[in-house]
């Protein structure tokens, strides 16, 4: 092995300074011996939880990692990171913890590896917030590290139909507005999540994966491997003996976390129809790697790069599906040919992305309709629109993929928070031409910004998806598809112009123009804005009311640092 003295931290602060330092005995009770002194200390930040099926299966990869790092010669050290299960909690009161989880977890793996002066670390996680919290704690840490993703859900099914877990949200649309029977509403119920595995579409947890190889994190397929799987294991093994070698080499995750390489990343996102979530975590990750990353990168990025594959949430099949096509390694080998992306960027195996992608074919498959030929795009550009207007001075994210017209003008309806507008949805209060506003649910109001699936879900079943706008400045699921609008900046809970927006108002959302816009005359505006007065705070107390108090705006990433 080389000189520990060159990458083991954990070494020079139990050995240097003093002499025999009382501080071993801690270690000689975990079993160590003299000799493991001279090893590096790794560890592995272990997402396991039966909170969710996303993270139930995260064990046996923690497992492995752990008998992984002991045969490469290092000392593997776990500890655990908690998570929230954003598909549990969705449309309840838990869903305010989501987005702070992904700070809790960044700072739990923060403390350890600091704590414990470790010289790497393994992240293992699944649902949605832990691979943004696992890779924001990376950057901000420093060390060497890599970011072992769960795996995806098999599809579930139903009379023929794949079924995802937004199956069954938009089931409950379709059966209030009767155009489902209830046989098929339990149906997809009780089918839609079949194993353990993240959602199996597009959605966060995929994009955020998916994002990973691209950004030279993780290993390459890994993304798209399903949980069940065996190789999902072996891919887990391969990622330990990469990290125990990035630590020899002293590869620390802002050699490879670039203005450059996050620019992959987008394009990545862009290329297979990713979530919103993945501006809002982008900004956050660029943020802890000392990376200029703006909104205006995204939609420079945007107007560059086609979708390329037909995946759910706007279109046709799932991450397993997009695994037999050739996986994310494919998708990048079409865009790097293209000139889309840098592939100078270093990635963990110590090889640049270029290299890494070398041996993947120039073509995707035939006779397969997951990953398109740039000729054969989906769409000419990117789905991910960055919105501005008077309604959103900062800034707005649209997902403007799947719709047939994504302009509309019509009457507000407006709604101060989550629950309030669900009941009108599914009385069938809202007609074609509305534009509902959820407002007070950003990052500071909400708190925690929740995220908007079952309002948008239950207008999908009711049939309303492409008739009806939806803006908030709170957050969407990645599995949201429709005309919404989310991220608006100022929020309302600071004053923002969607504080002043009033029931019947003319609202427009034209994603031609990347507009947003209050139809509102200035003076008016004016009045209203001096008449407004700030909410209490919905928390005083507790992790809600410390991350509301911390937060930045969610045209900066909601960070809390």
């Amino acid at each position: 092995m080389a000189d520990p003295a060159r990458y083991n931290r954990r070494s020079r602060h139990v050995t240097e300074g003093v002499a025999r330092s009382p501080n071993r005995s801690m270690y000689y009770a975990m079993g160590y011996r003299e000799e493991d002194f001279d090893k590096p200390m790794i560890g592995v930040a272990n997402g396991h939880s039966t909170i969710t099926p996303c993270n139930s299966g995260l064990q046996k990869l923690a497992d492995v990692a752990i008998a992984t790092v002991r045969e490469a010669g290092a000392n593997p050290q776990v500890f655990g990171t908690p998570t929230i299960s954003d598909g549990m909690s969705m449309g309840t009161e838990g869903m305010k913890f989501s987005l702070i989880s992904r700070e809790v977890i960044a700072d739990c793996i923060e403390t350890c590896v600091n704590g414990q002066w470790m010289d790497g670390v393994v992240v293992i996680g699944g649902c949605d917030k832990n691979m943004p919290g696992g890779m924001i704690a990376l950057a901000r840490l420093n060390v060497p590290g890599i970011y072992v993703y769960g795996g995806t859900i098999k599809p579930g099914h139903w009379k023929g139909k794949d079924l995802t877990i937004v199956s069954a949200f938009e089931a409950v649309g379709e059966f209030t507005a009767g155009r489902m029977s209830r046989e098929d509403f339990e149906g997809i119920e009780r089918n839609a999540c079949p194993s353990s595995g993240s959602c199996g579409g597009m959605y966060t947890a995929n994009t955020m994966s998916s994002s990973f190889e691209a950004l030279g994190m993780s290993l390459l397929y890994s993304s798209t491997m399903a949980n069940p799987d065996d190789e999902k294991v072996g891919s887990a093994a391969q990622s330990a003996r990469v990290l125990v070698e990035a630590v020899k080499r002293d590869l620390k995750p802002r050699d490879i976390i670039t203005r450059e390489s996050i620019e992959n990343a987008v394009a990545l996102i862009m290329a297979t129809g990713g979530s919103t979530n993945a501006v809002l975590h982008y900004l956050a990750i660029a943020h802890a790697a000392n990376v200029e990353w703006s909104l205006d990168d995204f939609e420079r990025v945007r107007r560059k790069v086609p979708v390329i594959c037909n995946l759910k949430p706007s279109g046709q099949y799932v991450a397993t599906d997009l695994h037999q096509a050739g996986g994310i390694p494919q998708v990048m080998k079409l865009l790097l040919d293209a000139g889309l992306l840098h592939g100078g960027c270093l990635t963990i195996t110590g090889r640049t992305l270029a290299e890494e992608l070398a041996d993947v074919p120039s073509a995707p498959p035939a006779g397969q309709d997951v990953i398109r030929p740039l000729d054969r795009a989906l769409y000419d550009e990117g789905h991910l629109a960055i919105l501005k207007g008077n309604l959103a001075p900062d800034g707005a994210v649209a997902k403007i993929t799947g719709l047939k017209n994504p302009a509309i003008t019509g009457p507000a309806r407006v709604f101060d928070d989550e629950q309030s507008a669900m009941d009108v949805i599914l009385a069938n209060g809202i007609r074609p031409g509305d534009v509902l506003v959820l407002r007070y649910l950003g990052p500071k109001g909400g708190p925690g910004m929740p995220e908007m699936l079952a309002p948008t879900s239950a207008l999908i079943g009711k049939g309303l998806g492409e008739s009806v706008g939806l803006i908030t400045d709170g957050r969407f699921s990645g599995g949201t598809w429709g005309m919404v609008v989310g991220h608006v900046s100022p929020e309302a809970y600071e004053g923002g112009t969607i504080a002043l927006v009033r029931e019947g108002d003319s609202v427009t959302i034209d994603a031609h123009q990347l507009l947003i816009q209050l139809n509102v005359p200035e003076d008016e505006l004016a009045r209203r804005r001096a008449a407004w007065v700030q909410p209490a705070p919905r928390y005083t107390r507790g992790v809600l009311a410390k991350f509301a108090k911390l937060t930045s705006s969610a045209s900066k990433g909601a960070v809390t640092d």
